[in-house]
Formats: C-alpha cells, structure tokens, sequence
C-alpha cells in the first residue's frame, strides 16, 4: 500500500469556510444565508467581506431554506448553513416543495453532522440525514473527508447547477488530500490499488479505512480503497471495475446503515453484480453525548471495525 501522510489536522467545515469566501471573491452571485450558527459554520469571513450578501435568518431555518429558493429565481447562487439535523430533518418540507420539486440552485451546506458532533448529544446527531437527502429527485449529495476537500468541493457548487446537498463535520481530522487536486462531482477518488477487498468510504470513515488498509496489508491482506465523496450520482462505473476485480466489498460511513453509502452500493451490486457485503455504519441507533473518537467506538464505526468487516466478507467469499 502507498504510504498516505498528513501533516495537519483541520476540521472540514473550516474547509467550507475557505471554499465559501473564496468563491464569494469571484463571483458577485453566490449569497450566504445562516441560521443563528455564522462561527460555527465558519461564515464570518464571508459575512465580513460581503456583508451585503450575507443573511442572517436567525433560528428560522425552514425560512431560510425559502427565502434561498426565492433568491435564486433572480439569478443568485445561495449557500446555507446550519447544522445538518436543522439543515435537513428541521426543513425537510421546504426542501422537498420548495428547492427540490422545481431545481431550485440552492446549496443547502450543513455542518456538525454525526456522531462527530459529540457532547452535543443524539438530538443533534443526525445519522439519517443522507438518506433523507439522497431519495430527493434532482438532488446531488457531496460528503467530502478533509479539509481540502471540503473547500475544493465548496468551491465545484458554484459552476454546478441545481440543489446540492454539502455535509462536513466538527472535529479536526486528518488533512490528507492534494488543496490543488480538482474536485469533480460523482467521479470517486481512487486512493488505493489492491486486489483482495474492495472499500468504499465517505467522510470521516474515509482517514480510519486509510488506517485499517495499513493494519490489513501487514496481514497480507490487500485492499483497494476509494473515496466515495459524491454519494449521489454515484459512480458505478468506477465501483464495479474494482468490485469485478476483488470480488467483495466493504462499505464505511458515518452514518445510518439504512439509507446511506452502503446502501446504494448493495443497490448497485445486487442488480449488476452480486458479491459478499459487509457495512460499517450505526445499526439502526441514536447517538448520546461523548467525545467524537468514544462515540465512533461505541457504535462500531472507527478503524478496528473496518478491519473486521474486511475480515468477515473474505471469510464469505
């Protein structure tokens, strides 16, 4: 396996941040409305630069979302942030009716997504949201791993048209990614070659699958691993060139097993290609209050279970 480093760890909405502000340079469309959350969101460079562009909705994100649809009927690209249970299970109504039933080129950006979130506790750690936003006609669902990534991908919603769905995190993690690597929506980025298990992670699971591929090829395990950044369009076709080559898979997120990544992958396979799966996501569960690495722990998502998924699914071939 090729050795991956980092030199740093940042959190991923900071990522958001940088891309934000940076696009907001360019181009004189793209708006920025918040919900009470602008420091949490790293919105306040924005607001501060451009506070003519900057809308402060306060807790009222159901408004936010409408007044968002709203303003690109006359020709502005709207970023919105909030955190991902208010940006989605808060306002999923105005989503459905008002951005994605007519396309509206909203960019509904959503931070503290979760178990990550931590102390924060269940009611704030959505682990649905995903789902909810993927089975939306017309809508593009990005989960980037990085910082870097995070602001590349920030920065490929201006030039995309049509609603977008942006989920990033609280905690620092890993900055691994090239900053002048190009993002392109629905292309998976390939990370690793291997030949014995095919891993397919998203977000914050993508650094801790890196970490189990280190432990597995010391047990002469081989693993091609590819980082699914764009959940939705998903790209088959690089999923099933690496699935007709190692003949199994193992899937990793942050997120509901229901719903989520490993979800539409065993939709793929089972239609196109059948092989063993194995998931590592929540089971069918809330979160609690605890520390990010106590919490991925406790529900069975951080490095150790990556392992053993690889281990079950080469077991079952």
């Amino acid at each position: 396996m090729k050795k991956i480093t980092y030199t740093e760890k940042k959190d991923t909405r900071s990522g958001f941040g940088a891309g934000l502000l940076e696009i907001g340079k360019k181009n004189p469309n793209v708006v920025a409305l918040c919900a009470d959350l602008t420091g949490s969101l790293k919105m306040d460079a924005f607001e501060k630069e451009f506070p003519e562009r900057f809308f402060q909705c306060g807790i009222a994100e159901a408004n936010m979302i409408s007044v968002a649809a709203g303003l690109t009927i006359g020709g502005k690209i709207p970023f919105t942030g909030t955190f991902a249970n208010f940006s989605t299970g808060r306002v999923y109504d105005q989503i459905r009716q008002s951005v994605a039933y007519s396309s509206k080129n909203v960019k509904i950006c959503a931070s503290h997504a979760g178990l990550t979130l931590g102390e924060d506790g269940a009611t704030h750690q959505i682990l649905e949201d995903i789902g909810l936003m993927k089975m939306l006609p017309c809508m593009t669902v990005i989960v980037p791993c990085d910082y870097n990534q995070t602001k590349v991908a920030t920065i490929a919603l201006e030039k995309h048209v049509g609603p977008v769905y942006l989920r990033f995190g609280r905690p620092a993690v890993p900055n691994f990614t090239d900053s002048s690597a190009a993002f392109e929506i629905g292309k998976a980025q390939l990370l690793n070659e291997g030949k014995d298990v095919s891993i397919f992670a998203t977000g914050h699971l993508v650094w801790k699958a890196i970490e189990a591929c280190e432990i597995l090829e010391a047990k002469g395990i081989s693993c091609e691993l590819i980082n699914i950044h764009t959940i939705k369009p998903l790209d088959e076709k690089a999923i099933l060139a690496s699935v007709k080559k190692t003949k199994c898979v193992v899937t990793a997120e942050e997120h509901q097993r229901n719903g989520g990544l490993g979800d539409s992958i065993a939709q793929l396979l089972s239609k196109e290609f059948p092989v063993p799966i194995e998931m590592v996501a929540v089971n069918d569960s809330f979160g609690e209050s605890g520390t990010p690495d106590e919490l991925m722990t406790k529900y069975g998502i951080d490095t150790p279970n990556v392992v053993e998924a690889v281990e079950r699914v080469l077991r079952r071939i």
